[in-house]
């Protein structure tokens, strides 16, 4: 426990200064990214919806449009309030927000027919027992569905490594294989999967996400001899003089 509270405290710090950021990042909006999720949640207007770790409420908005009703929780308040402002300009009259903690969700078991999480995983501490509790609080024949970014296997450590110090509050980020696995072992069967890539430039990505003062040019050289050796598996390239890379994300939808 004193170990989840210390790492809460991290996510809720780093989470306050990057709320901004993170609610602008045109990358967090990318209209293939959210027309492949919606496709393989085969989201509807019957839909009840739970958005765990919601942030500043961008996909639960998006999913409010197409379904009955949407609940979105998040630790960060200073994420909540940026979502109810999202959702006071969208116009939207059918999300409920919520403040606390996703490893023990707030509602009972069958509450939600679709359960989504969107770049939360690589932030918990045990991401296996978070995805138990979406498969409890989903119906019999609903859906999870998780999107997160899945390094490969043998660039798996070196990408955590400087994600670690672009955001301390990154734990892992899981391969491809092992979230799969993890889904099976939960019991979510009739698996869909689809793949996408977000292309960032590495500057703007910075001032968004606050690392130590220490860390930014050490994080900076790891990015640019990235452009010649591949070590983080992100692509890494130059564009106009300025380092750009690209999330390999992966969107999985299991059935409870």
């Amino acid at each position: 426990m004193e170990q989840s509270s210390s790492h809460n405290e991290l996510i809720v710090d780093q989470f306050t200064k990057q709320a901004i950021p993170f609610a602008n990042m045109l990358a967090h909006s990318d209209e293939y990214a959210l027309k492949l999720l919606f496709a393989l949640s085969e989201a509807n207007k019957k839909d009840i919806v739970l958005d765990v770790a919601c942030g500043p409420g961008l996909l639960a908005c998006e999913f409010a449009k197409m379904t009955a009703q949407v609940t979105g929780i998040d630790l960060t308040p200073a994420m909540i309030e940026q979502a109810k402002l999202l959702q006071q300009e969208k116009g939207l009259n059918n999300i409920t927000w919520d403040l606390g903690d996703v490893t023990y969700l707030p509602y009972n078991d069958a509450s939600f027919s679709l359960v989504i999480t969107r770049y939360s995983f690589h932030h918990l501490i045990d991401p296996s027992s978070v995805l138990s509790e979406m498969k409890r609080v989903c119906i019999n024949g609903g859906k999870i569905a998780i999107v997160d970014v899945t390094p490969s296997d043998d660039k798996v450590d070196a990408y955590n490594y400087v994600e670690k110090l672009r955001d301390p509050s990154h734990v892992r980020a899981l391969p491809f294989a092992e979230l799969q696995s993890m889904m099976e072992r939960v019991g979510l069967v009739n698996q869909k999967v689809g793949f996408y890539r977000l292309d960032v430039e590495l500057e703007k990505i910075l001032q968004a996400s606050f690392p130590k003062s220490q860390d930014v040019n050490k994080i900076r050289q790891l990015f640019a001899e990235d452009v010649n050796n591949n070590t983080l598996g992100v692509g890494s390239y130059y564009k106009e003089n300025m380092i750009h890379f690209v999330f390999p994300v992966t969107i999985i939808v299991g059935q409870k």
